[in-house]
């Protein structure tokens, strides 16, 4: 909880930085973060709210528990999408600096964020739809422990989902692998703003670790295998060391590394900072 209470902070504090930065809400590449950084809180909070509740054994209906595993499903598949539209805006700023798609530009660049939400919610919403093969689930109004096991337990719905992951995955991989060797090949080829090319350069790379981080919670089901071998921990242990190491620790240092990483956003985060202490008066007059 404190770090995710950090995470919070540091996230209100970016996109207070970004909506009063005009300069920002007009760069592609700002737009694209902002985006993520909304995304990645939307899943942390219905992940957190939904994980809390299964530790608790806390029931509640089907009507209520779909919608936030739909939600939490849906803004982590999100998160792959918006690292490779990351990528590939890179990849249009070096290759196409003077006439930019359509749809890479500022003023356009809503159209790709609209579309990545359309699809990251498209998939779950087909996954939840189908029959479960659960009998103990009987309509709506049914209480239920809250978790994809347990609305989702037929085999056709975890074939489905599993190939979706993959899908997904192999897809934002190719993106990124791509986009990191076309600008690699570029530095070599111009003498001039190379300094730009390496930073995008450096700017995929980190987008490929970032998508190593995602891929990380997969781990989950051999963690447990390995790790249910030794008696002292108990599943409840088990199930929390997955979801903080695999789960909640990539999303923090997710955006917060590119975030820091910035120099002119982590210029203005610092001007904000210190903006507010000069602001904050002692209390007691010497």
């Amino acid at each position: 909880m404190p770090l995710f209470c950090l995470f919070l902070c540091c996230i209100i504090i970016m996109l207070q930085v970004f909506a009063s930065n005009r300069q920002f809400m007009e760069t592609s590449r700002y737009v694209l973060f902002a985006h993520m950084l909304i995304n990645d809180t939307l899943q942390i909070l219905s992940s957190v709210l939904l994980f809390l509740c299964v530790m608790a054994q806390v029931k509640f209906a089907m009507v209520l528990c779909v919608p936030l595993l739909v939600i939490s499903t849906a803004t982590f598949q999100n998160t792959t999408l918006i690292l490779a539209a990351m990528s590939l805006e890179r990849y249009v700023a070096i290759f196409y600096p003077l006439q930019r798609p359509a749809a890479w530009r500022s003023d356009r660049i809503w159209i790709t964020v609209v579309s990545l939400w359309f699809i990251s919610f498209v998939f779950p919403i087909i996954e939840y739809a189908m029959k479960s093969g659960n009998p103990a689930v009987l309509g709506l109004t049914t209480p239920v422990l809250c978790k994809v096991t347990t609305i989702n337990s037929s085999f056709i719905q975890t074939l489905f989902r599993a190939a979706v992951s993959v899908l997904f995955f192999a897809v934002v991989a190719f993106v990124i692998l791509f986009t990191y060797v076309r600008i690699l090949l570029e530095t070599r080829k111009l003498r001039q703003d190379r300094l730009s090319v390496r930073r995008a350069m450096h700017t995929v790379l980190l987008h490929g670790f970032q998508l190593l981080l995602c891929i990380l919670a997969f781990t989950g089901p051999i963690t447990e295998t390995l790790v249910v071998l030794h008696k002292v921990w108990t599943r409840e242990d088990i199930a929390f060391f997955n979801y903080f190491c695999f789960i909640l620790v990539p999303r923090f240092l997710s955006p917060l590394i590119y975030g820091f990483r910035d120099q002119v956003l982590r210029s203005h985060m610092v001007k904000n900072f210190l903006f507010c202490t000069k602001t904050v008066k002692p209390f007691f007059k010497q």
